[in-house]
């Protein structure tokens, strides 16, 4: 999940640039997920052979029966048992362009699974629509998702038995994947359809939609410690009065001038510093910031520096992403970034609003600020309804079982994950660092791309390392313990 932009891409693109850019990385960040991160190197992902399926357009509707072309991706080269498992892994708010030959390929390997991947409904070549109109956007939701999922499930089940030769009866036992929002998505397929997998894991997974996510930011100053979190500060305060005496100025310096609403542009800023935390590249920030303090120079200049060469350049951002006027086109080049936006303004919130004391972002990232983005961009009556949506999945109380929850130390959208075990739901913290979203697939940094979830960078390997062990016992266990693999359906 990336902040605005993490949850896309930069929940799953932070929960949100898995958003604006790369995969959740802010909010925009998207809580992330793994699509938009991944460059168009082959060894980076198992394949990019793209697979079609007829989908429903609308689940819920006895009535309608329409449907639209849903992309996915198979991956059977370790699958030598017919028997074996399938794992789903789930892609989450961002085109999907493959399945990525991180951590998930070491573990299919061990187990012997074939692994496939459907694109989310809306996102990449799987939109039933040309237009995203907001009244077009009504069937884009995690419930629509879910049932999506269910029903590919079904779908490449029949696939299988066909390929195989077998009845229509046989079962291969399933196990479910998921990062960031997608890794939400993976507890709520457990939670909803447990007798179509036989666990999940939810890597930092976005559990509870939070309205006023201050914890967000409070993570952000955790993360990046008292020296760094300070400069942060002071840079807030400068770039406020600078706003209010020559706003074009500093939008300038920073590559910014388009941006002609102020709460974008200081949105784009707080998203740029909880991205290094979120995925794992602290000192990308912070040593320079550093550095520019001991040396008597500008920090404002600095971190604009950080921001145009880093955030922008070499993380592939877009300034247009931050820009409500771009979001409100119904036909945009990248359509990530006003799709997440919709869940959010419609679903789960994730508002990464300042904390009324000690912010790191600035006080005018505020309610207000998200709840007019909402209203300007899809127009009236689009609310996230935060109780209806915790209502539905329980939110961090979610009574599910057989799901392995996952988060890294410095990831400020831990506190939307469940972080204390329960029953037969295991709960780890893998501590380092530079351990951010996804760390257990993703190794360290989570971005850029790090073949097979490398794990040497860390700052502590072996704290990945333990937690994956523990990943692996699960699966091990909750699918020995599933049902036979002739059940019927």
């Amino acid at each position: 999940m990336v902040s605005r932009a993490g949850f896309a891409s930069l929940l799953g693109a932070s929960f949100l640039l898995l958003l604006r850019s790369a995969e959740p990385l802010g909010f925009n960040h998207r809580p992330t997920t793994a699509g938009d991160e991944l460059s168009a190197a082959p060894s980076r992902y198992l394949t990019r052979e793209e697979r079609w399926m007829s989908q429903r357009l609308d689940h819920f509707s006895p009535t309608d029966h329409r449907q639209f072309k849903q992309r996915y991706f198979e991956f059977l080269d370790y699958h030598d048992d017919p028997n074996g498992p399938v794992f789903l892994r789930i892609c989450g708010e961002s085109s999907c362009d493959g399945l990525p030959n991180d951590y998930l390929a070491v573990i299919a390997k061990k187990f012997g699974a074939a692994v496939v991947t459907p694109e989310h409904r809306y996102y990449g070549k799987s939109s039933p629509f040309d237009s995203l109109t907001t009244d077009n956007l009504r069937f884009l939701s995690s419930k629509q998702a879910l049932f999506d999922l269910a029903v590919f499930r079904q779908y490449y089940q029949e696939k299988l038995n066909s390929q195989y030769n077998r009845s229509a009866g046989f079962d291969n036992p399933w196990f479910v994947f998921g990062v960031s929002y997608s890794g939400a998505l993976s507890a709520w397929f457990r939670l909803k359809f447990p007798h179509l997998t036989c666990g999940s894991l939810a890597s930092s997974g976005v559990v509870l939609a939070v309205y006023n996510f201050t914890d967000f930011d409070k993570q952000v100053g955790e993360s990046a410690g008292p020296q760094c979190k300070a400069a942060l500060q002071e840079i807030t305060r400068l770039v406020d009065e600078q706003l209010r005496s020559d706003s074009h100025s500093v939008k300038a310096l920073f590559g910014a001038d388009s941006l002609k609403n102020d709460g974008d542009f200081l949105f784009l800023l707080a998203d740029a510093a909880a991205t290094t935390f979120q995925y794992g590249n602290p000192d990308a920030l912070c040593s320079p910031l550093a550095n520019a303090k001991k040396k008597g120079e500008s920090l404002v200049e600095t971190y604009a520096h950080f921001v145009k060469d880093y955030f922008i350049k070499k993380l592939g951002t877009t300034v247009s992403s931050y820009d409500q006027e771009y979001l409100k086109e119904t036909t945009p080049d990248d359509s990530s970034s006003r799709l997440w936006w919709f869940q959010v303004c419609s679903e789960v919130a994730y508002f990464q609003v300042a904390p009324k004391n000690d912010s790191v972002r600035s006080a005018q990232v505020n309610t207000r600020y998200n709840l007019d983005l909402c209203k300007n961009v899809y127009g009236e009556g689009v609310y996230p309804d935060v109780f209806m949506t915790n209502l539905y999945y329980g939110g961090t109380s979610i009574a599910a079982s057989k799901i392995v929850f996952t988060n890294g130390s410095q990831d400020p959208w831990r506190h939307a994950s469940k972080q204390k075990s329960s029953e037969d739901m295991p709960s780890y913290i893998i501590k380092c660092s530079n351990c951010g979203h996804g760390t257990d697939l993703r190794g360290c940094p989570q971005l850029p791309f790090r073949i097979e979830g490398d794990s040497s960078n860390c700052t502590s390997p072996e704290a990945v390392n333990t937690v994956r062990k523990q990943i692996v016992k699960h699966i091990d266990l909750w699918l020995s313990q599933c049902h036979e693999p002739t059940r019927a359906w």
